[in-house]
C-alpha cells in the first residue's frame, strides 16, 4: 500500500483522495485505477433500495464486468452474490473463498469442463441457456448430486442501445424465446429431471439502458409468461432474475435513473402484476455490473505528444492503446477525459486522442476538448471501470496495465503490471 506523498495540487485531479500525480510516480502509466469508496457505495445503494417489504430480492454482481480476487473479496463483503459466464470467472471466484451458495454460473455455450468445475465445486445455482447445456449438464451430474437451475429465457423486448449490447431481440444468442412452444418441453424436462431443481427464470435486454420502461416492461411479460408455464405445465417459478443493463455516466449526454427511487418502484409494479395475475410473488433477482463499477474506474495515460494532419485533424498521442481500451473500437461508445494535472485549465482545441496500436482503429476518445496537451502531461480517461481491464489483450504484444485500488487518501496494486517474461511464458521453442 502507498501512503500520500505530499503532491497534491489544487490544479491536479485526485482519485480516492490520492493525487494522480502520485499515482503515476508509484505505478507508471497506462494505469487502471478503481476508486474503491465509490465501489462500495454503489454496492450499497442497490442492496438498501433494491428491497420490498412484500418481494424477496437478491443482488448478484455480474462479474465480467471487472473481477479479480480483490474484487470478489469486496462484493462477499459488501453482501452481494456474484454471476460468472467461464470456467475462468468461476475459478477466480473459488480462488478469492467465495461463498459457492452465492455463485450463479451464468453463459451461453458452457463446456463440459466448465459444467464440471461447477458440479466439482459444488455451485448453487446453474443458469442454462438452452436444451444443449441440459443435455450435457445431465450427461454429467451424478444421482447424488443436486442442483438449482435457472432457464435464460428471451422475451423479445427490444431494449433501446447499441446493437452489440442488446440481448433479447428474437434472433439473439441468448436464451430460449418465451414465444416457441418448445420451450414449455424444456422447462418441463428440467423440473423432471431427478438430479436438478427448476427454480426458475433468467432473462437481460441488454447493456447501458436508460429508460426505465424498458424494465418494467421486461419485468411484466416475464410474470406473464410464469402465469402462463403454471398454468400450461403446474410449475410454479420460485426466482425471476431481470438480468442488470442499469445505465451509467460516460459522457454528458447519459441520464442514468436515479436508482434510490427506480428500484423500489420496481418492485412494487411487480408486486401489483403478480397480484393481477394470481401468482405467487417470485423472489426477483438483479445482476448490476456496469453499474457498480464503470463511473469508479479512470485509467491514467502519459502524454507523448500531439500532431495536426495535413488534412487538419489533431491527434493526442499516449502510451495506451485499443489493447486497454477496446470498447471504442468495438462499440463506438464515447468518453470524458481530463488533463490530469491542469484540470483548472481552459479548454482550447478539439482532439482526437490515440495510442501506440499499429491500427487506424486505435482510437481512444474519438473527439473531444481538452487544453493543449504538452509532453508527459497525464491523460485521465474517465469511466473505465467496466469492460475495460476485462477486455484487455496484449494485442501488438503490448503489456496489460495494473490495476490499483485507491480510497480515503491511499493506493494499492490488486493487480500487478504485466513485464514481458509474463508475455511469453506460455511462449514454446518451434524445436528441431
Amino acid at each position: 500500500m502507498s501512503e500520500n506523498l505530499n503532491l497534491s495540487h489544487p490544479n491536479h485531479l485526485k482519485i480516492g483522495g490520492v493525487d494522480v500525480l502520485e499515482l503515476v510516480k508509484n505505478y507508471q502509466t497506462p494505469l487502471y485505477v478503481m476508486d474503491e469508496t465509490k465501489i462500495r457505495k454503489q454496492c450499497q445503494t442497490f442492496m438498501t433500495s433494491f428491497k420490498h417489504k412484500r418481494v424477496a430480492t437478491e443482488v448478484i454482481y455480474a462479474s465480467k464486468a471487472f473481477l479479480n480476487i480483490a474484487m470478489c473479496e469486496l462484493i462477499q463483503e459488501e453482501g452481494l452474490s456474484l454471476d460468472v459466464v467461464s470456467g475462468g470467472e468461476l475459478f477466480t471466484a473459488i480462488s478469492a473463498g467465495f461463498p459457492v451458495s452465492k455463485i450463479f454460473f451464468h453463459g451461453n455455450n458452457k463446456s463440459i469442463d466448465e459444467l464440471s468445475l461447477a458440479l466439482e465445486y459444488q455451485i448453487k445455482t446453474i443458469v442454462l441457456d438452452n436444451a444443449d447445456e441440459l443435455n450435457r449438464l445431465s450427461s454429467i451430474i451424478k444421482k447424488d448430486q443436486k442442483v438449482r437451475i435457472m432457464l435464460r429465457i428471451n422475451p423479445g423486448i427490444d431494449a433501446h442501445t447499441h446493437e452489440y449490447i442488446r440481448t433479447t431481440k428474437n434472433d439473439s444468442k441468448f436464451g430460449v424465446s418465451i414465444f416457441d412452444p418448445k420451450t414449455l418441453f424444456l422447462i418441463q424436462s428440467i423440473h423432471q429431471h431427478p438430479s436438478l431443481e427448476f427454480v426458475g427464470f433468467h432473462s437481460h435486454i441488454g447493456s447501458q439502458i436508460f429508460e426505465e420502461n424498458s424494465f418494467k416492461e421486461l419485468a411484466i411479460t416475464n410474470l406473464k409468461y410464469i402465469a402462463h408455464v403454471y398454468k400450461q405445465l403446474g410449475i410454479e417459478t420460485k426466482e425471476l432474475n431481470l438480468g442488470g443493463g442499469f445505465g451509467a455516466h460516460y459522457t454528458k449526454e447519459d441520464k442514468p435513473f436515479v436508482l434510490e427511487s427506480f428500484l423500489p418502484q420496481l418492485l412494487e409494479t411487480i408486486d401489483l402484476i403478480s397480484k393481477e395475475l394470481d401468482i405467487k410473488t417470485p423472489k426477483i433477482l438483479i445482476e448490476p455490473g456496469r453499474a457498480i463499477v464503470a463511473e469508479a474506474g479512470y485509467t491514467l495515460y502519459t502524454i507523448s505528444g500531439t500532431k495536426e494532419t495535413y488534412g487538419g485533424k489533431n491527434f493526442v498521442f499516449t502510451d495506451g492503446s485499443m489493447a486497454d481500451h477496446l470498447r471504442t473500437a468495438l462499440y463506438q461508445a464515447k468518453y470524458h477525459a481530463t488533463i490530469g494535472n491542469r484540470i483548472n485549465d481552459i479548454v482550447e482545441k478539439n482532439y482526437t486522442v490515440t495510442g501506440k496500436a499499429c491500427e487506424s482503429g486505435d482510437i481512444i476518445i474519438k473527439e473531444i476538448m481538452l487544453p493543449v496537451p504538452k509532453e508527459n502531461d497525464i491523460l485521465v480517461v474517465h469511466s473505465t471501470g467496466a469492460y475495460h481491464y476485462s477486455m484487455s489483450s496484449n494485442y501488438n504484444r503490448l503489456l496489460k496495465p495494473a490495476v490499483v485500488f485507491a480510497s480515503n487518501g491511499k493506493s494499492k496494486v490488486v493487480v500487478k503490471r504485466e513485464t514481458y517474461l509474463d508475455l511469453i511464458r506460455n511462449d514454446l521453442r518451434l524445436g528441431k
